[in-house]
């Protein structure tokens, strides 16, 4: 039956949880809550702030974001046993009636025999005594079918049909290796539609990956077939190749109402805000061509193009840049430029920084304007993400010098700040990059493998900034860090400092689930 009247879609934003678990996304405690706060601005439905027991840092995060967000729901994720559970609820309790334990078990026969070692009977017990226990503590309990779509499709539903009667008031069908196709996903849908019979007491979930590409167009036929909330991340990010992209989905909503009957309560403006934090926090880049939020999203080359768009934007433009939040005027602000000016230009970023924090980064602001004509939005950015972001840093830059050219060994002398004690040292090496990192090794005594390294210019002109951003290998975990200054050497140790600190976190907060 066609719907005559938009049906509201709930996003539930998993950017701290399951967007956290893409390589090098690793977050610290205040930079999860800056980020949480930013989705209460965006005004998500649900927040997955992460998983409680996975470790001590996790369970604070979560925590701290369920006394400190108002509006959306918080969600901690849980396996189906008693001691996830409970410690999940410890995590959310302070959030109240907006807490949701939010607890799975796999359901697939591969899951089932490789990697739970349970018969199906088994799993489906330990489901309901799962969503019961969570149901002792709160009746926002959401319960996920864990490789859902290469699961047989009548026990699939046996299972949703017993949580439903324990108590789940969402059931989410995750593809969770990112296996699946539209058309087939909307027929598993439908399926549990038609066979499920308490299936109008729950809202249908969905939560896609993007193995095949396919995230989003999966998440759309779902919504067609009835799902009522739909899981993904900021910028699409997550485990292996990410997840449902939030600000692709939401847009391909509200461009397509025509044939989409749909709408959802996100704030779009704050798209492109929330994507630029994020990339400030993880130091993730998103890709020049990334719909809605690239670089390249409402870029026009080509002549006839250009032509088009002077006559009017919608022959070229299915949206508007600032439905999402992309401002005009790129260029704001000089060396002229007042702290009022400064402030204002930030709050339309979407950064709300402490007077404390303002300082800093107004003071570094004035020092980049002395060396450039022309200070861009990206780099304000960039100023933040040195600034703010990364204030309770393990290893600091202090000073560097570096002395090279065509016939002298290159020598990197560095000064830092580790654990609040400065320290020096100089190094040679094959190149002032190279000397730069060996001597920052020596420094830090760290573990780690240099992957790649890359060198861009943030904005354009002979005077722009350099940025640098590094990939760096330590046992398990992979991190990334950038960094920016108009010397690239500068750049180039910042972002393996950046990078350090982050393994240093991940190596800190890696706690095997118990």
């Amino acid at each position: 039956m066609k719907e005559t009247h938009p049906r509201t879609i709930k996003i539930f934003d998993t950017t701290l949880r399951d967007g956290e678990q893409s390589p090098g996304a690793s977050m610290n405690i205040e930079e999860k809550l800056r980020l949480a706060t930013q989705l209460q601005k965006l005004n998500v439905d649900v927040i997955e702030a992460g998983f409680p027991i996975a470790s001590e840092g996790d369970f604070e995060a979560v925590r701290r974001i369920a006394e400190t967000i108002k509006g959306p729901q918080i969600a901690g994720l849980c396996r189906a046993g008693f001691k996830d559970i409970d410690r999940a609820w410890e995590a959310l309790k302070s959030a109240q009636e907006r807490a949701r334990i939010h607890t799975f078990i796999a359901t697939s026969d591969i899951h089932m025999k490789y990697k739970l070692k349970m018969s199906p009977a088994e799993v489906l017990d330990a489901a309901v005594k799962g969503v019961k226990r969570a149901r002792s503590y709160t009746s926002n309990v959401e319960f996920s079918c864990e490789d859902a779509v290469r699961t047989d499709l009548k026990f699939l539903a046996e299972v949703v049909e017993a949580v439903i009667d324990a108590g789940a008031g969402v059931v989410n069908i995750p593809d969770t290796v990112g296996y699946t196709i539209p058309n087939e996903y909307f027929n598993i849908i439908k399926y549990l539609k038609d066979n499920v019979k308490n299936i109008e007491d729950a809202v249908i979930s969905v939560h896609c990956h993007n193995d095949l590409g396919l995230a989003v167009a999966n998440s759309i036929a779902a919504v067609q077939a009835g799902a009522g909330q739909v899981e993904c991340t900021i910028n699409g990010i997550g485990e292996r190749a990410g997840n449902c992209s939030l600000e692709e989905f939401v847009m391909a909503l509200r461009t397509r109402g025509d044939i989409l009957p749909f709408k959802t309560n996100i704030v779009t403006e704050q798209l492109t805000p929330a994507s630029r934090l994020l990339t400030n926090i993880t130091g993730l880049v998103v890709q020049p061509n990334k719909a809605i939020v690239g670089a390249n999203a409402f870029a026009h080359e080509a002549g006839i193009h250009q032509h088009g768009m002077l006559m009017d934007q919608s022959t070229y433009e299915i949206m508007t840049p600032e439905s999402v939040g992309l401002k005009g005027g790129a260029l704001v602000l000089g060396k002229h430029s007042g702290r009022h000016a400064f402030k204002k230009r930030l709050e339309e970023l979407g950064y709300e920084l402490s007077e404390e924090n303002l300082n800093k980064a107004f003071t570094r602001f004035k020092a980049l304007a002395d060396l450039k004509k022309e200070v861009f939005d990206e780099d304000l950015d960039a100023i933040v993400a040195d600034e703010v972001m990364r204030l309770d840093d393990k290893f600091k830059l202090s000073n560097i010098t570096v002395t090279c050219g065509s016939f002298a060994v290159a020598t990197a002398t560095v000064q830092m700040e580790i654990d609040g004690e400065q320290v020096r040292t100089a190094e040679l090496g094959d190149g002032p990059v190279d000397a730069t990192f060996k001597a920052i090794r020596k420094l830090t005594s760290m573990d780690e493998r240099l992957v790649q390294y890359n060198v861009g210019s943030i904005t354009g002109g002979s005077d722009a900034q350099g940025e640098v951003s590094v990939r760096l290998a330590g046992g398990a975990r992979t991190v990334v860090g950038r960094g920016s200054s108009t010397d690239i050497i500068e750049a180039s140790a910042k972002a393996y400092i950046n990078a350090l600190n982050r393994l240093h976190l991940a190596t800190f907060r890696d706690v095997e689930p118990l």
